[in-house]
């Protein structure tokens, strides 16, 4: 499959986990009783690297913390967002910088903008769907 895609398909979610293993989290939060942090600590658990995304955070999940995606200066496979969907654009920008190979909008965050500028650069776009809840569907049924 050619990058550039909006993906739903279990087959390329599939291709995703098995094959990208550094993850920018944008709006990791410190505290371990919100979403972000319980989906990041999943991942860095399942052998993933966190990149924690969030300003005036030293560390979190024992991992360098940055205050934008334009303070990454490593490779990032995933962009995995915890914004809402009116604010993810302004990261998508961010991310074409580092060219992703996919960027990854948590359940109930959509933006056919952003995934139309991503796209059209050839970054993977999935949608409104929790990465924690998919790698546990397919790649971690035990976990469930």
């Amino acid at each position: 499959m050619k990058p550039g895609n909006i993906i739903t398909a279990d087959r390329d979610l599939t291709e995703i986990f098995q094959h990208l293993k550094t993850v920018a989290v944008v709006g990791l939060s410190p505290k371990p009783e919100r979403d972000s942090f319980k989906v990041a600590s999943y991942l860095q658990r399942q052998g993933f690297t966190i990149i924690p995304i969030r300003p005036g955070q030293k560390a979190i999940l024992n991992a360098k913390a940055y205050a934008s995606l334009d303070d990454v200066h490593q490779p990032v496979d995933i962009v995995d967002v915890f914004r809402s969907s009116d604010k993810v654009l302004a990261h998508a920008h961010e991310a074409l910088r580092l060219r992703p190979k996919v960027f990854w909008m948590q359940l109930n965050i959509e933006n056919l903008e952003t995934a139309q500028l991503l796209t059209n650069a050839g970054i993977d776009v999935v949608m409104n769907r929790c990465i924690k809840i998919e790698h546990e569907r397919l790649i971690n049924r035990s976990a469930q």
